[in-house]
């Protein structure tokens, strides 16, 4: 490799760290949130201590550790108690909230202990309580506590099949809150009379509040209708469990009642605040890029889609600025976040950011001049410890030089071995952050 490409690979590298700092969570708290002669002030509202008989902190996600850090370090002793539920080793040193370790995507016995504990802290709170709740990425399958007559391996289930099928988040969280006691409003219901502040680091396109850990603190928009309406455009009634598509055939019916709307009283007492964003991580991002030397160009914070057709949609871009010196110049830099999905055809291993990088460097074999890399910033990247990948037009011959084809391993869902063969995934270990994606192509 010359050296003119490995410095174009560490750049990458290096624009996507500049990212993930932008989203550290105990910043992101800190930028909201602050102590002033007695006055917590959180985005424009203020929360005079001496109103409160007691501050507890609860909540889930990736990010909850060090956000709950960043809480005990802005009101010390004024927090009288607190539980969060985190993925199993996003953890910290923390002096009064309690931390539960708990499965993630799929909701372990863990996480249904959690959350029940959770809830039963969440509804001691009375008039006179402050509860502060750190919601992020994760946070939905962290928050397991199934209504009546849905088990855990019935929710365990709905997961897999809608995470297969290839469902969006928002979807796959449309099902999840009417299966469970604490999600779609839930938790926020639980509190009163109590105050409510949620803080928000966002792992959702667009920062749609009630889809973000499934809603627990915010008013649910989807209904039992909407979520028939999922299961219908899969096509999967017939490999959900029973009593999931029991409990959607009677809440469409009208047989039992719906989550929670905006009209609740519960709600007036609640205040959400988005802490982070995928935006916030692109923003900075991009400040790195042209740092660097490079014409930037932030495409979106909200993509969607399946994997593979992003990745043709960005490489076509990145061939005209190669090419033409359209819609930039050399040396330039595409930027873009959101969350896409990958439909399961094979067997392989692998995450939404190494398909999306092996898809692409199959289209950039012929380019001598591009690097693109892909990295979840949770650090994980699917059910693998890698974050993403990076690859360039040497991706393919060095391949061929290993025996490898590319093609069978897109084919079979198994960027991860690939990668790995390549010694080019992406390994960040736990960021305990997430706000989703971050895509990064340089054409120099």
């Amino acid at each position: 490799m010359n050296q003119q490409l490995s410095v174009q690979r560490q750049n990458a590298i290096d624009i996507f760290q500049a990212g993930l700092k932008a989203v550290e969570p105990g910043t992101a708290v800190k930028n909201k949130c602050r102590l002033d002669h007695e006055v917590l002030k959180i985005e424009g509202q203020n929360y005079p201590l001496d109103k409160f008989d007691k501050i507890i902190v609860i909540g889930a996600g990736k990010a909850g550790a060090p956000m709950a850090k960043a809480l005990e370090e802005i009101l010390g002793e004024h927090i009288a108690a607190g539980l969060i539920s985190v993925k199993y080793g996003h953890v910290d040193q923390l002096n009064v909230v309690k931390i539960m370790e708990a499965g993630h995507p799929v909701p372990d016995d863990n996480g249904i202990a959690a959350a029940q504990a959770i809830y039963d802290l969440a509804r001691t709170a009375d008039e006179k309580t402050l509860v502060l709740c750190v919601i992020s990425g994760g946070g939905s399958a962290l928050l397991p506590l199934p209504v009546a007559g849905v088990s855990l391996e019935d929710k365990q289930n709905t997961t897999k099949v809608l995470l297969e099928c290839g469902a969006t988040i928002h979807e796959i969280n449309a099902i999840r809150k009417h299966l469970s006691v604490i999600k779609g409003g839930g938790l926020a219901k639980a509190v009163f009379p109590g105050t409510l502040v949620t803080l928000i680091l966002s792992d959702v396109v667009g920062d749609d509040l009630d889809s973000i850990a499934s809603g627990p603190c915010v008013p649910d928009s989807r209904t039992f209708s909407d979520c028939q309406a999922i299961v219908e455009k899969y096509s999967i009634s017939d490999r959900i469990p029973r009593s999931v598509m029991q409990r959607i055939t009677d809440g469409v019916s009208g047989l039992i009642p719906e989550t929670p709307k905006k009209e609740e009283a519960f709600f007036a007492k609640t205040q959400n605040v988005v802490v982070g964003s995928n935006f916030n991580a692109l923003l900075t991002a991009k400040l790195k890029a042209d740092e660097l030397g490079y014409n930037s160009l932030l495409i979106s914070s909200m993509l969607e889609g399946e994997t593979r057709d992003v990745a043709a949609n960005h490489i076509a871009i990145a061939r005209e600025i190669s090419v033409h010196g359209q819609p930039l110049k050399r040396p330039a830099c595409l930027l873009s976040g959101g969350e896409t999905t990958v439909k399961i055809r094979g067997k392989g291993k692998g995450g939404r950011n190494q398909e999306f990088v092996l898809a692409a460097a199959l289209r950039i074999s012929d380019l001598e001049n591009i690097v693109v890399m892909s990295a979840g910033t949770d650090g994980n990247d699917g059910p693998t410890d890698a974050a993403g990948a990076i690859a360039d037009h040497t991706t393919l011959s060095r391949a061929r030089e290993d025996n490898l084809d590319p093609s069978g391993y897109l084919a079979d869902n198994d960027s991860y071995h690939f990668f790995e063969r390549l010694a080019d995934l992406v390994k960040t270990g736990p960021t305990n952050t997430n706000v989703m994606d971050l895509r990064i192509i340089l054409v120099y």
